[in-house]
């Protein structure tokens, strides 16, 4: 309703008064890449499934995300549809959410009739006209984004060169981004490096995620395109990505200083979004524990704190396109309100200690 300096605004006679005097007050903070459903397998329940995601969701909100998107419901189908809805509705306490369903994935090979297609998993397509398809489906069950993936597992060649697999061909994924976006729905591009890399920024993907490899050139145009980066790089310069290379390679390479350098050079980059995503997902990255991102992109980076903050309140809230009511503490925006103990701009470790959460105006936590 109002936001100004003590003694300029006027607090009505007889209404709750919370003093977080002693705190800096942030508004809430905003997680681009999250995962709510736990990677579903051959136990999992729809029931279970979804009690975990309810859980995760409720960890990330005390955790100071008042906002999030979803980039896969992990094999549970479009039940991040129907987690959102319960959110909307006050159901149910967790993040303002925007999600991207089952995903869409490419196959080179023939469908196996002994073996067919998970429908809960990843929608598999195998041409154009199925790509298509497969975005009108995903938006007609009221996804918020799409999410492709036009680049797979990388691995080092025998002289340390990094490889990286391609999925679609340039001309489906260029279909695919045109189809999404002649439905209103924005694209985010999981990718590491390669033809796939270029191809989603060609393409015109609206946030490249992850970009193990982005060069300065890549990032240029990235800028030229109005594309945005979401590198979640706690997730992936976490000591599983060490030893998975020392494993495969014998010790000899390593993809996580590859990552760090492809950041750092996006973070020196005058005009591109960098986004703060964790990837959060239950397994790796636990939730609740997504001001890890934050503190990575300070440390390995060369981020700012205050660039660290901005990004993950203002920044993504502008990619999400909620700008208008979200993303600051401002008259006529939501009530998103976080605190923290210390100073955050001084110390990025201060949002490890989040200890008052409001979202809507509603108190959800107050240590």
């Amino acid at each position: 309703t109002e936001v100004g300096p003590d003694g300029q605004v006027k607090i009505p006679a007889g209404v709750r008064v919370i003093d977080l005097s002693q705190a800096t007050v942030l508004p809430g903070l905003i997680d681009a890449d999250t995962h709510m459903f736990n990677t579903r397998n051959a136990k999992s329940t729809t029931e279970g499934s979804m009690l975990i995601a309810v859980q995760n969701a409720l960890a990330d909100l005390r955790a100071g995300f008042t906002t999030a998107r979803d980039m896969s419901s992990h094999g549970n189908g479009y039940a991040d549809v129907d987690l959102r809805d319960a959110i909307n509705r006050g159901d149910i306490d967790g993040p303002r959410f925007q999600v991207s369903g089952r995903g869409i994935r490419w196959s080179a090979t023939p469908p196996n009739p002994s073996a067919p297609d998970n429908p809960l998993a990843d929608t598999v397509i195998r041409s154009l006209e199925e790509g298509r398809a497969a975005v009108r489906d995903a938006a007609a069950h009221n996804v918020d984004w799409i999410k492709l993936y036009p680049g797979g597992a990388y691995s080092f060649g025998p002289n340390g060169e990094d490889r990286y697999v391609t999925t679609y061909p340039l001309p489906v994924l260029q279909a695919l981004v045109e189809e999404s976006h002649k439905l209103g729905k924005k694209v985010g591009c999981h990718v590491f490096g390669g033809d796939g890399l270029q191809y989603s920024i060609t393409a015109g993907c609206d946030t490249i995620e992850h970009g193990y490899a982005l060069t300065q050139a890549q990032l240029d145009e990235m800028v030229k395109k109005k594309l945005d980066f979401d590198p979640t790089l706690a997730r992936y310069n976490a000591p599983f990505m060490d030893d998975n290379d020392a494993k495969n390679t014998g010790g000899k390479y390593r993809m996580v200083p590859i990552f760090e350098r492809a950041v750092s050079l996006a973070v020196k980059t005058k005009g591109l979004r960098t986004m703060v995503g964790t990837g959060v997902d239950g397994t790796t990255f636990p939730h609740g524990t997504n001001a890890n991102e934050f503190e990575q992109l300070v440390k390995k980076t060369g981020m700012t704190p205050t660039q660290a903050l901005q990004a993950g309140t203002i920044v993504n809230a502008r990619v999400l396109g909620w700008d208008g009511q979200i993303g600051s503490v401002t008259k006529g925006k939501f009530a998103d309100i976080v605190a923290v103990p210390g100073d955050p701009t001084a110390d990025i470790m201060q949002l490890h200690k989040v200890n008052f959460v409001m979202k809507g105006g509603k108190v959800i936590r107050r240590d």
